[in-house]
């Protein structure tokens, strides 16, 4: 039996999920399309306890979010997924967000890039998910990445704990609270207007997973595209590198 290619749900825009201006935050298209990922594998009958049973699971290793136009709380909005590339211990999910229940137009676009961790590192897919989900007719790709580069001298510079609601079922920090992370510091560096830009992009590459309990140290600083950020915990480590694009023409990966 195989599961539809792509699925799609209504939404009501909740007011906790919007910011001071009312406005759905970033880092809540991150959690609509990992709930999404989670729905269509549910759909495909393959649920937490299905991976818990063989100690496997999907971990995200990078992200890509267009913002195109907003959308605010209370509206309704469409989200979809769809498994959109294979490439041996990879997937990439593709994420579309659409405002109202007719509207066609595209307000947010989430590229996803997970692997498949066993007991001992990254391992194939089982056949039977290869299977549901037609991986053979899925083209490859190339896993997004974020360019380590110098971080400046003046960079800003902050630390601060893991606080217990950045954590997921999974016991470390979601991968959506890592786009907070960025707004966050990219805000207090003076980078608040930017954060509105519309359209502007966000690229998160994650490297390590953040634990319950860790010290963090995120700095960011401004370039000609827009902003970049890093992650590290307490020992030097580097454990995500993001990137904020605000100039559309020179967009990365188009």
């Amino acid at each position: 039996m195989e599961v539809a290619p792509r699925i799609e749900q209504p939404y009501r825009v909740r007011f906790d999920e919007c910011g001071a201006d009312g406005r759905l935050r970033s880092s809540a298209y991150l959690r609509y399309a990992q709930e999404m990922a989670w729905v269509h594998s549910d759909l495909a009958g393959f649920d937490r306890h299905w991976y818990e049973e063989r100690e496997l699971g999907w971990l995200v290793r990078c992200m890509e979010l267009e913002v195109v136009a907003p959308i605010s709380h209370g509206d309704s909005m469409r989200v979809s997924t769809a498994v959109d590339g294979f490439r041996r211990v990879w997937a990439r999910r593709r994420s579309e967000f659409r405002a109202g229940i007719q509207d066609e137009r595209i307000t947010a676009v989430a590229i996803t890039d997970w692997v498949l961790l066993g007991p001992t590192g990254p391992v194939s897919p089982p056949q039977e998910i290869r299977d549901r989900f037609d991986v053979v007719a899925l083209v490859p790709f190339t896993p997004g990445r974020v360019r380590a580069v110098q971080v400046p001298d003046d960079a800003r510079d902050v630390s601060f704990g893991v606080r217990r609601r950045d954590l997921d079922p999974l016991g470390h920090v979601n991968n959506a609270t890592y786009l907070d992370y960025l707004e966050e510091v990219v805000a207090g560096a003076g980078g608040e207007d930017d954060l509105a830009v519309l359209p502007r992009r966000y690229r998160l590459e994650y490297l390590v997973s953040a634990e319950a309990d860790s010290r963090l140290r995120a700095r960011s600083w401004r370039t000609s595209e827009g902003w970049r950020f890093q992650l590290e915990g307490g020992d030097g480590t580097t454990l995500c590198r993001g990137q904020l694009e605000t100039e559309p023409g020179l967009f990365v990966g188009d």
